[in-house]
């Protein structure tokens, strides 16, 4: 099998970093597992961060009716991930991280780092509470916080090669603020067609997907 230079991450230099984001959306999906058992054939360093799930859209769903706030529905969004890694890392061994040093020691471990995000988020004074930051844009910051190479965004929905950031911003593939988290981070969207290579790609240090125009910069060519 061929790999197509843009999707090999430079390993030239170190062990490369991947954020891979996977959708809440998959959660009632047989394709959850199959992407579980893809991401864990990565070889170098990798940190998961996944959506919030049924939990979120629970949070969703309450708001209209109790009538809390944007604040208030973000911190429950980031609790709501919360409760979707702890189901994750009980069903798949993976392991939980909720600091920059707990990623670092689970990296040094051998172990894919599971995002819980709750500590850092309430940290950072650069993001801003509301629905159009969910944890696509987070997962963006994330990779941009911990200096990774690549973005990987696992979806419920393929888009087309070479697709353009805007493009998949208007679609509502990734969430509204996510142009101004991803600043030149080199971005794939990987959805349901590319899960039948996309173990033998993980394996072999590439990455599966489309690459999203405008944001490929640290691929290697």
């Amino acid at each position: 099998m061929t790999i197509d230079a843009r999707c090999r991450i430079d390993m030239t230099t170190r062990a490369p970093l991947l954020v891979a984001k996977i959708g809440g959306s998959l959660h009632d999906s047989p394709n959850l597992a199959r992407w579980i058992d893809a991401l864990k054939r990565w070889p170098h360093r990798l940190t998961l961060v996944c959506g919030g799930g049924p939990f979120a859209d629970a949070v969703r769903a309450t708001q209209p009716t109790l009538g809390f706030s944007e604040g208030a529905a973000h911190a429950m969004a980031i609790l709501a991930m919360e409760q979707y890694a702890l189901a994750l890392s009980d069903l798949y061994g993976l392991a939980l991280a909720a600091t920059r040093e707990e990623i670092d020691a689970a990296h040094r471990r051998g172990q894919i780092a599971l995002w819980r995000p709750s500590n850092m988020v309430a940290d950072a004074a650069d993001i801003t509470p509301g629905w159009d930051v969910t944890s696509d844009s987070l997962a963006a910051w994330l990779a941009q916080r911990t200096g990774a190479d690549a973005l990987l965004m696992v979806k419920s929905i393929d888009i087309g090669a070479d697709s353009a950031l805007e493009c998949i911003v208007s679609a509502g593939i990734v969430d509204a603020a996510f142009h101004d988290y991803v600043d030149g981070m080199p971005v794939y969207v990987a959805g349901p067609r590319a899960l039948a290579n996309a173990g033998a790609l993980m394996a072999g240090g590439a990455l599966p997907g489309a690459p999203v125009a405008s944001a490929t910069q640290k691929i290697a060519s």
